[in-house]
């Protein structure tokens, strides 16, 4: 059997915060969320390492990188610090085929707002309220066994307007105790990578111990999985596959100076 290469990415910054803010945190993770999160999707099909940003190359060194079958992605605080080169070579990634999952507060991250090519913003309230997940699409693959509709106890509202593109696939809906709404998962396809976001995931609550949030982002990594990493593409075709009639009327003229 083949497995799965995922790479579990975190800042890593409140899990080390100082006070009360910091001890509520790490009663729920306490060695990080990326930890946790490798710990609890662990199966005999995935291959899980935790990275983060404080670590060499930013966590994500090209060894790392170029052997990541599935990237999870969780930042919130630090999005500045990212790197753009690295953003850069996720980017080219993705695109060869690489999946990508962002998670909660990663909406706005770098390398999410560079594969939407919008800004990702929403709204958001911190008051600890009920969230309501709904299936929207029962038969795609990330709802797999996931009941048609859950509760997170306590959560981070995020609600409408979501500034992402419209041609993503929506899989769940979330109901918050407040009265927004929110497309809390949805699944894009950027050149031969996919990409599934999922709002689930506050730092001050224990979302990452809940069996249908984990069961939504195993699903998840194993929808993005990609067949194969595709080489960069060389577009020019010079040599047709069918003979051409017609007669170029540049044929005497150089045209490399003009694409290059």
């Amino acid at each position: 059997m083949k497995k799965i290469n995922v790479t579990v990415w975190n800042e890593f910054k409140h899990e080390r915060a100082g006070g009360a803010f910091g001890d509520l945190i790490r009663k729920y993770y306490p060695n990080g969320m990326h930890r946790t999160l490798a710990e609890k999707l662990a199966a005999d099909d995935l291959t899980i390492r935790a990275v983060s940003l404080d670590e060499p190359e930013q966590g994500l060194p090209e060894g790392i990188l170029n052997t990541t079958d599935v990237l999870l992605w969780w930042g919130h605080c630090a999005h500045a610090e990212v790197k753009d080169e690295l953003v850069d070579k996720i980017q080219l990634r993705v695109l060869a085929g690489m999946g990508l999952i962002v998670l909660h507060s990663g909406h706005v991250s770098k390398i999410f707002r560079r594969m939407m090519g919008t800004a990702c913003r929403l709204r958001w309230r911190e008051a600890g309220e009920k969230e309501r997940l709904w299936v929207v699409s029962p038969s795609h693959p990330i709802a797999k066994g996931i009941p048609e509709t859950f509760v997170i106890p306590n959560h981070e509202m995020y609600g409408e307007p979501f500034d992402i593109p419209q041609d993503g696939k929506i899989i769940f809906m979330s109901w918050f105790e407040g009265g927004n709404v929110f497309r809390s998962g949805v699944a894009f396809e950027r050149d031969n990578g996919k990409i599934f976001y999922f709002s689930p995931g506050h730092e001050t609550f224990p979302v990452y111990h809940d069996p249908h949030v984990l069961r939504v982002i195993g699903n998840a990594i194993r929808w993005a999985a990609p067949e194969k990493i595709f080489e960069s593409r060389v577009t020019p075709q010079p040599e047709s596959p069918e003979h051409v009639y017609t007669q170029n009327p540049l044929k005497s003229i150089d045209t490399r100076a003009i694409h290059q």
